[in-house]
């Protein structure tokens, strides 16, 4: 059955395969552009929504959460039930969550808004993994790359697109736009994008999922509202507890089961467990980066730092952050 489907693979028609890879991309992209439009509104969006700098942080900081808990768990569920699948729910979270803040002009729905879109963080491990099952070999490498450099792609066409959409449509706009490109995706995968006939049959770890999903909120609430409760504080320290117990329970229960929600022990390998580290670096980095930036430059000059750019001027100031990554992103090996 393997040999078949790498025959197949490696008979694909050129124009074929290039389809699937630009479809991919677009969607990589995607993701990108809904995660960094909201980075130079976020100065505003306090006046806006008459809520403190640190509430308004939420808007980047639940996107973040829900992508880091729901993308293992997605990933799961596309080697077990389909890929293609999974890439359209991930899609329909994007756009739903998408019109739900756009359309709500309330706090509480643009985070829960925000919070549907993390969930489309999924699109980019599944795209890949799409990629390895249906492109020849020989492309598969070129083809990662690729996605790879749409997280800079999606960066730097976002931040001065931000501006843009926010002076002539309103906030509103950084919502409507990635709804409009998240339908246009979605038809484009659907009629694209085969099913994969790769599958990873099993019993999906519920409980590890669920103890994922408590570890890694209680740690992000802990960090983000520590600095605005204090270090020190009980509401702090508990959050920090909590996650540590709970971390405690899922380790050895994803080392017991047999088909674990993640694999610690190819996690643990020295190859993966460097490249990991590195990426939460890169990561933290690289939103740390885009984040204080944007506000330094949009601040008042009474402040001392800042520049008192506009939405616009910021988002264009930014370009080469994102042209960075392009150029930067692996070559095809």
């Amino acid at each position: 059955m393997t040999q078949l489907i790498a025959d197949e693979t490696a008979t694909r028609r050129p124009s074929r395969t290039a389809a699937i890879t630009a479809v991919l991309c677009l969607t990589g992209t995607a993701v990108s552009l809904l995660q960094t439009m909201v980075v130079p509104l976020l100065p505003e969006f306090p006046a806006i929504f008459g809520v403190s700098h640190d509430d308004s942080s939420w808007l980047i900081t639940i996107t973040l959460l829900t992508g880091a808990v729901g993308t293992p768990i997605i990933s799961r569920l596309a080697d077990m039930f389909g890929k293609r699948r999974m890439l359209l729910i991930s899609l329909t979270a994007m756009i739903v969550g998408s019109l739900v803040a756009a359309a709500g002009s309330t706090f509480t729905a643009a985070v829960i808004g925000r919070g549907l879109q993390g969930f489309s963080v999924a699109l980019i491990p599944i795209g890949i993994s799409i990629m390895r099952d249906e492109l020849p070999k020989a492309r598969v490498a070129g083809a990662t790359s690729l996605m790879s450099a749409t997280l800079g792609i999606g960066a730097a066409l976002a931040l001065p697109l931000a501006g843009f959409v926010d002076a002539h449509l309103g906030w509103q706009g950084t919502f409507w736009v990635p709804a409009g490109v998240g339908v246009v995706m979605f038809v484009a995968v659907a009629l694209i994008v085969p099913e994969s006939s790769v599958r990873t049959p099993g019993r999906f770890d519920h409980l590890g999922a669920i103890l994922l999903s408590g570890g890694l909120s209680t740690l992000l609430v802990g960090i983000t509202k520590g600095g605005t409760w204090g270090w020190t504080s009980k509401p702090t320290l508990l959050l920090f507890g909590a996650s540590v117990l709970i971390f405690a329970l899922w380790f050895p229960h994803e080392l017991r089961v047999g088909r674990p929600l993640v694999d610690l022990r190819t996690s643990a390998r020295r190859p993966v467990l460097a490249t990991n580290i590195a990426s939460v670096l890169v990561g933290f980095a690289m939103y740390a980066n885009m984040l204080l930036t944007t506000q330094q430059l949009q601040m008042p000059r009474i402040s001392g730092y800042g520049f008192e750019m506009t939405v616009f001027a910021a988002g264009i100031a930014m370009i080469p952050t994102g042209v960075a990554m392009v150029v930067f992103s692996p070559s095809r090996r």
